[in-house]
């Protein structure tokens, strides 16, 4: 009876189904976007950035020194190896760089190019030129708004000034060999990513670290991580990703809550749809209802078949909205959306990816379908309540 119900208003169910479709269809492609936003966001502080977790010498972030570091940070690097954490340690300085007449300040990042490459991206991050060669030390890469600032390109001539370990002044030439493309604020505007060798030589620092960053394993929690890192740097400050850019962290748990809000509200206005619908038919059926139960159907009964009717044109529905939505997400997660002019843009001092692609996870797929069923129960049991309490005798002198 129900399934016979559905078709009798032809033009009723499809105007229901076809809003319902067009909901879900939109929330599936709406989530898939903002959580490929939202990852491509957290992947960029991740793997360009800060990595999962980061271990300092004591009171170093407060007040950064290059004699503030961790000493011998060999040992520590191989309890995490030993651990099975991928880490590398990062040499910090600040100081002046020039070139021709132009001149900027900098931030100098030395790395161990075979170790950075397992906690960082960085490397294939380039806009253009090469990374870091071990074999030829006096190379660096540069920000890319750096490289405008100082009218220089891969291949040209760069005075690095800044003040030794020793309390001398210390400068070397140094040779671009890459320009990156856009990382964060930090990194465009003053980055200069040299070998450890180069850092070393530059400020007169034969040993430590001020920097130590970690990544986790996929399976590991990063809490988990967090416990397990500190009982291996022990004496040392460690800090997960959160609580080193806790704006950022608030902002994605922000966007995600927003994701769910926002289907609320599409789906807030289907219900009052769906509510209309229903009550429509169960009006214009109240003599049929109010025979039905004089013949012996009982409230639940009534209230079933009312359910029965919507759950059918709910799952028109949602496979109408899957069969559109799946090859629209897959779309969106191989081709993605070209930022175009926004391109790099950075939000929070993070720079935006130039595609932006959805992502592609159950979820993206479930929490729409779900909201979905869960309003339209919600939707139909006023009507579907209405047509339980109906009295026969009433019903049918109803004109």
């Amino acid at each position: 009876m129900a399934w016979r119900n559905v078709f009798r208003n032809a033009r009723r169910s499809f105007v229901t189904v076809s809003a319902m479709s067009l909901a879900l269809l939109s929330m599936i492609l709406y989530s898939g976007l903002i959580e490929g936003y939202l990852e491509g966001m957290e992947r960029n502080v991740l793997d360009l950035e800060v990595g999962d977790l980061q271990i300092f010498a004591p009171e170093y972030r407060t007040d950064p020194s290059i004699y503030t570091k961790i000493n011998g940070p060999q040992a520590l690097l191989d309890r995490l190896d030993d651990a099975g954490l991928d880490a590398a340690a990062r040499l910090l300085a600040f100081g002046l760089v020039a070139s021709d007449d132009a001149s900027s300040g900098a931030s100098f990042r030395g790395v161990n190019v075979a170790r950075d490459e397992r906690i960082s991206d960085v490397s294939n991050q380039l806009d253009r030129g090469q990374w870091l060669d071990p074999s030829q030390p006096q190379g660096v890469v540069i920000g890319r708004r750096l490289a405008r600032t100082l009218d220089i390109d891969v291949g040209g001539e760069l005075l690095a000034l800044t003040q030794g370990a020793d309390s001398s002044m210390a400068y070397e030439l140094f040779l671009v060999r890459g320009v990156l493309l856009g990382i964060s604020d930090a990194i465009d505007n003053s980055g200069i990513f040299m070998t450890q060798s180069s850092f070393r030589e530059l400020i007169t620092m034969p040993e430590g670290a001020h920097q130590i960053i970690v990544r986790r394993p996929k399976d590991l929690d990063l809490q988990d991580l967090f416990h397990r890192v500190e009982g291996l740097a022990l004496g040392l400050e460690v800090k997960t990703w959160r609580q080193l850019m806790p704006t950022i962290a608030s902002m994605l748990d922000a966007g995600r809550s927003a994701m769910v809000m926002m289907g609320v509200i599409v789906y807030l206005a289907i219900a009052i749809l769906i509510l209309n619908a229903m009550l429509m038919a169960v009006f214009e059926r109240i003599r049929e209802l109010g025979v039905l139960k004089a013949l012996g159907f009982g409230p639940l009964s009534l209230l079933g078949l009312i359910l029965i009717e919507s759950a059918v044109q709910t799952g028109f529905a949602i496979v109408i909205g899957l069969v559109l939505g799946i090859p629209g997400i897959f779309y969106l997660a191989h081709v993605g959306i070209d930022m175009g002019m926004l391109a790099g843009t950075s939000i929070l001092g993070i720079a935006m990816d130039p595609i932006w692609h959805a992502a592609i996870h159950p979820r993206v797929f479930t929490t729409p379908v779900v909201m979905l069923v869960v309003i339209v129960f919600l939707a139909v049991i006023y009507p579907a309540g209405k047509a339980a309490l109906i009295q026969p005798v009433e019903a049918m002198r109803h004109n």
